[in-house]
C-alpha cells in the first residue's frame, strides 16, 4: 500500500508573481492543458485554473502596472467606499433588529446594492468600482460581522398570524399549571423615541431646513416600558442614550433620575445592558413588589425575541420564569405593543409642548426657537417620567387582551383622538399650525425604513466627536433659594388676588408650601451654617485680640527682633 500524503499545514503561501500568471494564460491559451501547466509550475489545478478564469483582469492590472512585474502581486483589496457600505449595512440591520421585522439573505443583499450606489454620490472617485452582492460576499459580510442567525427565507405571513393564534392557550396552559397571578406576570417592551423632533410642518423645523448644512435632528434614546398583567405596577423606565455622561447630566446622580439610566455607543438594549437591569433593578422591585402585595415571589417574564434578550435568561432566577413569543408576532400580541408605547409617545409630546408654554410664559424674551435649542437630555428625562405616569392602570391591563384575556377588566380603546387634539391645542398656543395628521406621522417616524441617506446621516454623527464645555457643579445657595421662594411667594399672591373662593386658594397655599417644605429645611440649614461660620470666624478674632501672647506657643523658637 502506498504511503499516505501528509499535508505540512504550516508551509508557507507563496505569492505568484505577475510574470508567472502571464506565462500561465499564454501558456493555455495556445492550448496546453491546465494540469500539465500546474505540475510544471509545483501549483494544485485549482490555483491555475482561478487564474485562466478571472484573465481579463489580471491583464488589465496588467497594463496599468510599471514594467517591473516580478515582485507585483495583484491584492483584492476593499476601498472605503466596501467598509463604509458594511457599517451603513449593519446599522441598518440593527435598525430592523430593533423594530422586530422579518430579516433575510435577500433583503440584504438588495439593500447593500443600494447602500453602495448611493455611496457612490458620495465618492466620485470611486463611481467606476463595481460590486456584486454575490452569495460569497454574502457569506463573508456575515463572517465579519458574527451575523449567524439570518435566515435565507422570511417566514410567511400565515405562518405569523398561526404562531400567534396558537400561543395564547399554551400560555394560559403555564399559567394555570404553574398557578401564575396577574399580578405575578410580567412584559417588558424597547421602543425608540427621537426625544427633540417636531412635526416635520411646525415652522422650527421648516426653518432648520432652510439652514447651509441642516440635518434633521437624529437625537434618538431607546426606552425600555413594562409592568404586570394587573395593570397595578409599572416598571422604572429604562433608558439608553448614546454617552455615559451628557453635558446635561454633568454632576447629576445617575440615581437620583426617574428613570434607569445606562449608555453605549448605538444607544440600543444590547444583551449586557439587559442583565444589568435583570439582576440589578427587575429582580429587586419585582421581589419588594410581591413583599408588598403578600404574595410569593414567583414572576412570569413574557419577552419577544429581540437580539437584546439573552436566551439563557431562563437560567438567571429560580424565581422568575422566562417565556419568549413566536418569532415575528410582537405586533400582534406583546401587550407594551398593543398601545402603550403609543399613547407613551403622545403624553411625552404633551408634557414637552406644556414645558415650552410655560417657559416662554414666565419670560416673554425666550421664545420657542430658543427653547428649543436649550432643550435637552435632562429636560427630556423629566418629561419621559412624567409621560409614563400618565399612563393609568386601566391601560396597562387592557393591553393584555390578547395574550391573557382571561385577566382583563372592563377596558374602552385608547382615547387617541383626545390626546391628538390636546397636542393641536397646546401647538397652537406656541403659534404652530399643526394638525392631527403631523402628530400622528412623528409618531409613526420610529416604524418608518431609513432611507439610504439617513443610514448616512447617522453614521457620521456616530464618528463624530463633539468638545462640550464642563457645565458648573449643580448646587444650592442661599440667594437663588430666596428668589425662588420669593417669585413663587408673588405667584400664589397673584393667584390669591384672582381667586374668589378663599377655601379654595388656602387649601392650595397649603399644598404648594407643604411640597416646597424639603426645600425650606435645605435652606434653613445654609443660614445656620453660614451664621454659625460666621460666628467663629468673629470668636477667633476676639480671642486672638484679648490673648494676643496665645497666639504663639511659648516653646515656639521666635523671631528675633534685635538689631545688628
Amino acid at each position: 500500500m502506498a504511503p499516505k500524503k501528509i499535508h505540512n499545514e504550516t508551509a508557507k503561501r507563496h505569492a505568484i508573481t505577475l510574470e508567472d500568471k502571464l506565462i500561465m494564460i499564454k501558456r493555455h491559451e495556445k492550448g496546453e492543458k491546465v494540469v500539465a501547466i500546474a505540475r510544471s509550475f509545483g501549483m494544485s489545478r485549482t490555483t491555475v485554473s482561478t487564474i485562466v478564469h478571472n484573465k481579463d483582469k489580471i491583464l488589465a492590472h496588467i497594463k496599468s502596472e510599471a514594467p517591473g512585474m516580478k515582485n507585483t502581486v495583484i491584492n483584492k483589496k476593499r476601498g472605503r467606499i466596501y467598509e463604509e457600505m458594511e457599517s451603513l449595512l449593519s446599522l441598518w440591520i440593527v435598525w430592523l433588529n430593533r423594530q422586530r421585522a422579518p430579516i433575510c439573505q435577500k433583503i440584504i443583499q438588495e439593500k447593500a446594492l443600494s447602500l453602495f450606489e448611493e455611496l457612490k454620490k458620495k465618492y466620485p472617485h470611486e463611481k467606476d468600482v463595481e460590486f456584486k452582492a454575490s452569495q460569497g460576499w454574502f457569506m463573508r459580510f456575515k463572517e465579519r460581522r458574527s451575523y449567524h442567525s439570518i435566515k435565507e427565507q422570511s417566514e410567511s405571513a400565515s405562518a405569523v398570524e398561526q404562531a400567534a393564534a396558537e400561543f395564547p392557550c399554551a400560555l394560559k396552559k403555564i399559567i394555570e399549571e404553574n398557578g401564575f397571578l396577574p399580578e405575578q406576570i410580567f412584559n417588558v417592551n424597547e421602543t425608540g423615541l427621537y426625544w427633540k423632533k417636531l412635526p416635520d410642518r411646525s415652522f422650527i423645523s421648516k426653518e432648520e431646513k432652510t439652514i447651509p448644512g441642516y440635518k434633521a435632528s437624529k437625537e434618538r434614546v431607546t426606552i425600555m416600558l413594562g409592568g404586570n398583567c394587573a395593570g397595578d405596577f409599572k416598571l422604572k423606565p429604562l433608558l439608553v442614550y448614546h454617552a455615559h455622561n451628557p453635558r446635561a447630566l454633568k454632576n447629576i446622580p445617575k440615581a437620583s433620575l426617574p428613570v434607569i439610566w445606562m449608555a453605549n455607543s448605538k444607544a440600543l438594549v444590547t444583551v449586557v445592558v439587559f442583565e444589568d437591569w435583570f439582576f440589578n433593578h427587575f429582580i429587586p422591585a419585582a421581589e419588594k413588589y410581591c413583599k408588598e402585595k403578600r404574595i410569593p415571589f414567583k414572576i412570569l417574564l413574557i419577552l419577544d425575541n429581540a437580539p437584546g434578550h439573552p436566551q439563557n435568561i431562563v437560567d438567571f432566577d429560580p424565581n422568575v420564569t422566562v417565556v419568549y413569543l413566536p418569532p415575528n408576532t410582537t405586533s400582534l400580541l406583546q401587550p407594551m405593543d398593543q398601545g402603550i408605547i403609543a399613547i407613551f409617545k403622545r403624553y411625552y409630546m404633551k408634557h414637552t409642548l406644556r414645558q415650552a408654554i410655560a417657559a416662554t410664559d414666565l419670560d416673554e424674551s425666550i421664545t420657542l426657537r430658543e427653547f428649543w435649542k436649550r432643550y435637552d437630555i435632562y429636560k427630556a428625562v423629566q418629561n419621559i417620567a412624567a409621560a409614563w405616569n400618565d399612563v393609568q392602570s386601566t391601560a396597562m391591563n387592557g393591553v393584555w387582551k390578547k395574550l391573557c384575556p382571561q385577566f382583563v377588566n372592563d377596558f374602552k380603546e385608547f382615547d387617541n383622538v383626545a390626546i391628538n387634539k390636546t397636542l393641536v391645542t397646546k401647538s397652537k398656543e406656541l403659534e404652530m399650525d399643526l394638525e392631527e395628521e403631523d402628530f400622528t406621522d412623528l409618531f409613526e417616524k420610529d416604524k418608518q425604513p431609513l432611507t439610504d441617506e439617513d443610514l448616512i446621516e447617522l453614521h457620521e454623527q456616530q464618528n463624530k466627536e463633539e468638545k462640550e464645555v464642563e457645565p458648573e457643579p449643580r448646587h444650592f445657595t442661599i440667594k437663588k433659594m430666596q428668589q425662588a421662594f420669593a417669585y413663587i411667594e408673588k405667584g400664589l399672591s397673584m393667584f390669591d388676588d384672582m381667586d374668589p373662593n378663599a377655601q379654595r386658594f388656602s387649601k392650595i397655599m397649603g399644598a404648594c408650601h407643604e411640597a416646597l417644605a424639603p426645600y425650606n429645611v435645605i435652606l434653613e440649614e445654609k443660614k445656620k451654617k453660614t451664621v454659625q461660620g460666621t460666628l467663629n470666624q468673629f470668636s477667633k478674632r476676639v480671642e486672638q485680640q484679648e490673648h494676643p501672647e496665645s497666639a504663639v506657643d511659648a516653646g515656639d523658637p521666635q523671631p528675633s527682633t534685635s538689631t545688628m
